[in-house]
């Protein structure tokens, strides 16, 4: 049936003389309503202007990228080759002064940092970065402070990784998934890094015997339906090696779904190549975690990014980690959400920084991540509200935390709630199940 012989059958109606029409008097509460709502929001509108956002950015950020080739003597067609990337991370002091202002004291420091932990900083991140400003989010991320090496807090998580790898490579912490950490390497060291302790100083690839028994662990265990490749980063490895290990996936009747997790798509964009892209559009269903943890990050690069992966099928998931001083605000987390969106990337989680060595200036506590998931939920919509998690010790997992809006159920078939606005509504309540059953009986 054509669009015009389908309209032609239809009846087209005033909305005045239709299901769907208000009064003056029911549409002026209505417009009261909604003028509560904008009032909801008015100091994020205000707040928004304030917070830089890597889509504003372009013109900035060109400026700085073309500093950044100049300092490492390179061309506008060795930018777009991410390998051309891997190769000039920036990884001495002299080199990142004369991209950024670094006092002697700093310098000094980051050296300081360096004799006990890995850093390094991709160009591309690196041109993010603000040149003077050190409360800049991409540098605090990016550049080492001295107070990692101050922070004396001892890990006291060694079991997740002794305690819970029953195969060469693999974590296991969860009945029907796992982890394959396949790599070390990163195109970029983040100060706030859960894993520096593994990170060691050099890159390593994982033998590819160690690999294949990894992948015979999940063989042998049908209850696996969920595989993550992740390391270091999964997108470290050559297009080559990800193939054999998703085609080898592909090929256990059991695996269901295959994950990847990657920071390319924030510190590296152009690593997600055509290439890649076809090679991954041959396994699907894949999903894809990456980490932005403030608007400055989601830039045009990005977007073209996640625009290659999701046309070849891929879905995209943000796992944001809640981080003092950079994204630890709700106007901010709330503009990183809707910005994720903007570029095709779902919000899926916001991890509470851990408690451990060398990252303690970054925590933020329980209650800020509370107040920001409350201020989240029905401020924004839906898709933009990910889990805020708290990653438990000894192996414990990813626990959700998360604002109580359920007060109390009756027993008189009542539920209390509280709503997003603070109003204390009742709601009527199904029975339960074996109530149901006993009173049938």
């Amino acid at each position: 049936m054509s669009t015009e012989e389908s309209q032609a059958e239809s009846k087209f109606v005033p909305v005045e003389k239709s299901l769907l029409h208000v009064t003056d008097d029911q549409r002026q509460v209505a417009l009261e309503r909604c003028e509560s709502y904008t009032a909801d929001i008015a100091d994020y509108l205000e707040a928004r202007e304030r917070i830089p956002c890597g889509l504003n950015l372009a013109e900035q950020y060109a400026q700085s990228r073309r500093r950044v080739l100049d300092v490492l003597g390179g061309t506008e067609d060795d930018w777009q080759d991410w390998r051309w990337h891997v190769r000039h991370t920036i990884t001495d002091v002299e080199t990142l002064a004369q991209i950024v202002e670094l006092s002697d004291a700093e310098q000094d420091q980051i050296r300081a940092v360096e004799a006990r932990y890995r850093w390094g900083i991709s160009p591309y991140f690196a041109s993010l970065t603000d040149r003077t400003d050190r409360t800049c989010p991409i540098r605090m991320q990016a550049i080492p402070s001295i107070l990692e090496v101050q922070d004396q807090t001892v890990e006291s998580d060694p079991e997740t990784v002794i305690y819970n790898s029953p195969a060469p490579l693999i974590t296991r912490l969860y009945p029907d998934r796992l982890v394959i950490n396949v790599t070390n390497a990163c195109t970029m060291f983040c100060r706030h890094c859960l894993r520096r302790r593994h990170i060691g100083h050099e890159n390593v690839i994982y033998a590819r015997k160690d690999v294949a028994q990894a992948l015979d662990y999940i063989r042998e265990h049908p209850e696996i339906r969920d595989v993550l490749i992740t390391g270091g980063d999964a997108f470290s490895l050559s297009d080559e090696r990800i193939d054999w290990i998703l085609t080898e996936l592909d090929e256990i009747p059991h695996v269901e779904i295959k994950r990847l997790g990657t920071r390319t798509l924030a510190v590296l964009p152009m690593r997600v190549t055509d290439g890649l892209c076809e090679m991954l559009a041959r396994h699907g269903p894949l999903y894809l975690n990456t980490q932005l943890n403030h608007p400055k990050e989601v830039t045009e690069d990005v977007r073209r990014a996640a625009d290659k992966l999701t046309r070849a099928g891929v879905l995209l998931g943000n796992q944001a980690v809640l981080l003092r001083g950079i994204n630890a605000d709700r106007h901010v987390m709330k503009k990183l959400m809707q910005d994720c969106l903007r570029v095709k990337i779902r919000p899926y989680y916001i991890f509470n920084c851990k408690k451990l060595e060398g990252i303690g200036h970054f925590r933020a506590s329980i209650e800020d991540g509370l107040n920001i998931m409350e201020y989240l939920r029905n401020y924004t919509s839906g898709l933009a509200v990910p889990t805020y998690i708290c990653t438990l010790p000894n192996g414990r997992g990813k626990t959700p935390v998360m604002p109580q809006y359920l007060v109390n159920i009756n027993a008189d078939g009542k539920a209390r709630f509280r709503s997003w606005q603070g109003y204390i509504v009742d709601y009527d309540d199904a029975k339960r199940d074996a109530d149901a059953a006993e009173g049938s009986g």
